[in-house]
């Protein structure tokens, strides 16, 4: 460790994470082994979100948090003569805990007073306090909400019309009217005489070529298969004439002839919010000018009053609906943090206007003790009175 450089009249009561009481404490219900920590591993003493899908935790999220991680000496100093460490490495099992009392950094600009609200911060889980109803305010912004529309489309099913594949590449000569390839579509056909397609081969990237188009490709699953039809799974979008907002990985599309559920899995010759080639997950009904909805919408901000923002901050400000958070930046739009474009999670459209970005969430924590920035804090789910 390093050199002293002062003296404790007084021991430190503990060190975030730990139990700051004896009263009874409560787990998240995942199952024996469910969590995880996430690819970025996972910060102890403070919030975490845990993924619905694969249940890898993190220290970001949306929302309220799935819980707060508890320290139980399981983080792991890898670090050559390094002091301590409260990181625990990708794929760690994660307890996550809903109730009881812990000590906390404080890591806002006030000091907490009992009784003060828990707010966790959606960008890396560090806790701050404030009055109820008072999340920390990371920017103060001029934006506009748009939804994502588009206003005329030409949908189509995929298919190869020539394509061979040697070893783990595919080359595409030719593709149907419409067809948009992309990473994760199924391959499928052949024949006696060409060769069979593994039924498990996905595309894993396109290696050359026109974006989605001919080319060749990476493959999952090496393999000879000469020169013949093959099938893809999924569909294409051909955006002739963008509305507003933007097109992204992940958005569902209603519209005429598109299966429900059916998102946008790739990109194509588009650039999110002009017209180009998108791939969708499913195969929608042949047909052109379509009118196709996108889930989410677009925040336009055209001026930085203060701060900055972040993935998952929550937004309010003119008609903007509750609950609406950054989910994404677009690309090529501006400055991350500043002005530019960001994908929100949900379509209310809302005039140019003052937008308050907020860093944290509220949690069912309180203060119960009082400590400045920087200090450590009891907090608990057991309130007073």
């Amino acid at each position: 460790m390093g050199f002293p450089t002062q003296v404790n009249s007084q021991a430190a009561p503990g060190i975030a994470g730990d139990f700051c009481d004896s009263n009874p404490r409560a787990t998240v219900d995942a199952g024996q082994g469910s969590f995880v920590a996430g690819p970025n591993g996972l910060v102890v003493g403070a919030f975490a979100w845990a993924d619905d899908l694969n249940h890898t935790c993190s220290n970001s999220g949306s929302g309220a948090p799935t819980g707060f991680v508890r320290r139980d000496q399981q983080a792991i100093i890898t670090q050559y003569l390094a002091d301590d460490t409260l990181l625990m490495l990708p794929g760690q099992p994660v307890t996550l805990f809903n109730a009881g009392g812990f000590w906390v950094k404080n890591n806002g600009l006030t000091t907490s007073a009992i009784g003060n609200t828990a707010y966790a911060n959606n960008t890396n889980g560090q806790v701050s306090f404030g009055p109820a109803g008072s999340p920390p305010t990371s920017a103060s912004v001029t934006a506009q909400l748009y939804a994502n529309l588009i206003t005329d489309a030409t949908l189509a099913a995929n298919s190869i019309s020539a394509g061979s594949i040697s070893g783990t590449t595919l080359t595409v000569a030719s593709i149907g009217a419409g067809t948009v390839l992309a990473p994760g579509q199924v391959l499928s056909g052949g024949s006696s005489g060409t060769g069979y397609v593994d039924p498990s081969t996905t595309i894993v990237a396109q290696l050359t070529g026109t974006a989605g188009s001919t080319g060749t490709y990476q493959v999952s699953i090496s393999q000879n298969v000469t020169s013949t039809a093959i099938g893809v799974t999924g569909g294409g979008m051909t955006v002739t004439t963008m509305g507003t907002g933007t097109v992204a990985l992940g958005q569902t599309a209603t519209g005429t002839g598109i299966p429900a559920g059916t998102v946008v899995s790739g990109i194509g010759t588009g650039n999110g919010t002009n017209t180009g080639t998108y791939a969708l997950s499913a195969a929608p009904a042949s047909g052109s000018s379509i009118a196709v909805t996108l889930s989410g919408g677009t925040l336009d901000v055209t001026v930085v009053a203060s701060g900055s923002l972040n993935v998952n901050d929550t937004i309010t400000g003119g008609t903007i609906a509750a609950g609406t958070y950054i989910t994404a930046f677009v690309p090529g739009s501006g400055t991350y943090g500043g002005v530019g474009n960001y994908l929100v999670n949900t379509s209310t459209t809302s005039a140019s206007g003052t937008v308050t970005v907020a860093a944290g969430t509220a949690t069912k924590w309180v203060a119960s003790s009082i400590g400045a920035p920087g200090e450590l804090v009891k907090m608990t789910t057991w309130l007073n009175g």
